[in-house]
C-alpha cells in the first residue's frame, strides 16, 4: 500500500513523461491510499487538458474509464478536524500550497504519523521535500 497523491496519480490516466513509472508502481501494488480531494484534483488536470485541446475525446473517455477502475481499489481519507489541523501545522514549517498540506497531513493521519511504513508518490518537488522531511520514503 501506497499514499498517491493527484500529480502521481494523473500519469496512470493520460500519457505523461513519469507514466511508464507509475503504470509500473500500481501493477506492483494497485491499493492506493488517497486524499478525499484527489479526485476533484484529478478532475481539474483533465478538464484542463481537455478544455487546452491536449486530449481528445477518446482519450479523456479512456482516461476516466480507468479513473473509475482505479477508485474501485483505493481507500480514501476522509477530511476530519484532526486533518485540517494536520495541514495548518504542515503549512507553518513546510514551503506547501494548502492542498498539498491537506494531502501530506492525510497521509500522515492515514499512518498513524508512522511515515516510514507508507511509501509517498508525488511528482510535486515542494510537497516531495516536506514529505521526505516528515519522514516518508518519497516515490
Amino acid at each position: 500500500m501506497k499514499f498517491w497523491d493527484s500529480s502521481a496519480l494523473v500519469p496512470l490516466l493520460v500519457t505523461e513523461a513519469t507514466s511508464d513509472l507509475r503504470r509500473t508502481q500500481y501493477d506492483a501494488d494497485p491499493w492506493a491510499v488517497v486524499w478525499f480531494g484527489a479526485l476533484v484534483e484529478i478532475e481539474s488536470s483533465l478538464v484542463r487538458r481537455q478544455r487546452d485541446g491536449q486530449l481528445s475525446a477518446d482519450v479523456e473517455h479512456a482516461a476516466r474509464k480507468r479513473l473509475v477502475e482505479i477508485t474501485k481499489q483505493w481507500t480514501e481519507v476522509l477530511p476530519t478536524n484532526e486533518v485540517r489541523a494536520r495541514a495548518i501545522r504542515l503549512l507553518r514549517v513546510h514551503q506547501l500550497r494548502a492542498a498539498d498540506a491537506f494531502q501530506l497531513a492525510a497521509a500522515l493521519i492515514f499512518c498513524r504519523e508512522q511515515p516510514q511504513h507508507l511509501p509517498f508518490l508525488t511528482a510535486d518537488q515542494r510537497l516531495r521535500d516536506a514529505a521526505s522531511l516528515e519522514g516518508f520514503t518519497v516515490e
